[in-house]
């Protein structure tokens, strides 16, 4: 292996091939912190072709490769694998062409989301995927996971916007998926690409697709005294009708932690919040603006805002978007899990959350994408405290049966990375699982490319600590 390493070696200068403990560490883990690994190496290569060469050299070789942007993974997506190799895609992060006429930009795989948005804004457009890791997160990591955020009611997730991609598969044949066109003719191979979690090779450019910018935006902030009536709520806004462009809930656990955080202004009180946005051409903004209050009031809350100008409409946003990672204010440790439910079922949803919390003696925050009923439960615990982790673990994975017997999913865009793949046989069927096996096996016959992620097996969901400090070992920084 010394040899094989020297040879990888040669292809990169200083500064881009780490194998020193020091230099490896900040890679050990992504945003599921509680997963850890040490690579064998990590490279950091800034072109399509020295790509290329490493996940050739890894075919040659047959060491296991992970690719990774900025780490936000909350389902220890990529996390590394022992003995293999980690491909670190952030200093490929450039901006290849933006077709203004076309709406498309063309970008590296290391590219920022919020980045896309911001160069596309001067001429009235933006990049519509939106989850709340945006600021940091990538557009490689992003596809891999298919992302959505607080605006994919609408507009739907990175699956929708990605036109192309450039591909490198894990025998290092590079092949083109998809065109510019919104209409593909044959298989859909991109649709097969997005979403596959890194299993299926790594994205060394990608196409998006390009919105115009709304004209205008009406934000609502409805405050109820109860999770379920909120939850319910959700449902009656879809069964009118309206066609919101976002729809999110925060219960109390995360009002109060996002109200410390920002001081978003929200009321402190309330069991639960409802932001619904509305967008498009201002007289048809205005006329559902009227049909979406008479919508809220008949839902029974007691308390209903509406943003009168741009800074209220950002100090609304801002709380959610920081209710993640301010939950850190409320426990020294948190499990942050990604459960969907059909809309119908959203109050009974919560309502059965609740009693789980009651039952394991653990505090549950709810945040989360309501629109389309993708569930953001936070599970607070003490690492400190001896059995908590476990206790924590068990209700982690009793919300996600929660969500399959409701008639959803286990995830909705964290993936299943190792965290939920034990989880993946209460949804598939062995022969579900086998043909998603078979397909990936087709490509990648070694299994080298994000090796021992999403299918069954190994010891998940059970933490692998490797001797930490169990408050180390809990831990999660959530950048959903």
């Amino acid at each position: 292996m010394n040899s094989a390493l020297g040879e990888l070696e040669r292809l990169f200068p200083p500064g881009r091939f780490l194998v020193k403990p020091g230099q490896l560490a900040p890679y050990e883990s992504d945003a599921l912190t509680a997963f850890r690994a040490r690579p064998l190496a990590v490279v950091l290569p800034e072109t399509h072709e020295e790509v290329v060469q490493v996940v050739r050299w890894s075919a040659r070789h047959q060491v296991p490769f992970v690719a990774r942007g900025s780490g936000t993974s909350l389902s220890g997506g990529s996390l590394p694998i022992d003995g293999g190799v980690v491909i670190g895609l952030n200093r490929m992060n450039k901006l290849l062409r933006l077709d203004v006429l076309e709406r498309i930009a063309v970008v590296q795989p290391g590219f920022i989301n919020l980045q896309v948005s911001s160069i596309a804004a001067p001429y009235g457009l933006y990049y519509a995927p939106d989850p709340s890791s945006q600021p940091v997160s990538t557009i490689g990591g992003n596809l891999a996971f298919n992302s959505g955020g607080a605006h994919c009611l609408k507009y739907g997730m990175t699956s929708n916007h990605v036109l192309a991609a450039r591909v490198v598969l894990p025998s290092g044949e590079v092949v083109e998926l998809g065109s510019q066109s919104l209409e593909n003719t044959g298989p859909d191979w991109l649709g097969l690409f997005v979403g596959s979690e890194g299993l299926m090779g790594i994205a060394t450019e990608v196409t998006l697709r390009l919105l115009p910018r709304p004209e205008i935006y009406h934000t609502v902030l409805a405050a109820y005294d109860s999770l379920a009536k909120a939850g319910d709520a959700v449902a009656a806004v879809v069964a009118s009708g309206l066609l919101p462009g976002a729809m999110e809930i925060m219960d109390s656990l995360a009002i109060e932690a996002a109200e410390a955080a920002v001081r978003a202004g929200y009321p402190l009180e309330a069991r639960a919040l409802l932001i619904v946005e509305l967008e498009g051409e201002v007289p048809q903004v205005e006329a559902e603006a009227r049909h979406l209050e008479a919508v809220i009031r008949a839902s029974g809350a007691y308390e209903v805002r509406v943003a009168q100008n741009s800074d209220e409409r950002m100090r609304i946003w801002k709380g959610r978007k920081a209710a993640f990672s301010a939950v850190g204010r409320l426990s020294p440790d948190y499990l942050v899990q990604d459960g969907v439910v059909p809309r119908s079922q959203l109050g009974r949803a919560l309502s059965e959350i609740e009693q789980l919390s009651t039952r394991y003696g653990l505090r549950v925050a709810n945040v989360f994408h309501a629109g389309d009923g993708n569930l953001h439960p936070l599970i607070l615990y003490n690492g400190r405290v001896e059995g908590e982790l476990p206790r924590a673990e068990e209700l982690a994975g009793e919300i996600l049966k929660l969500c399959v017997g409701l008639g959803g999913s286990i995830t909705g865009e964290h993936g299943v990375g190792m965290e939920k793949k034990a989880y993946m046989t209460e949804m598939f069927s062995e022969t579900d699982l086998a043909t998603m096996q078979r397909l990936r096996l087709a490509l990648d016959p070694l299994e080298l490319s994000n090796r021992g992620k999403m299918f069954p097996g190994g010891q998940a969901p059970a933490r692998v600590h490797q001797g930490a400090h169990p408050r180390e070992k809990g831990g999660v920084i959530s950048r959903e």
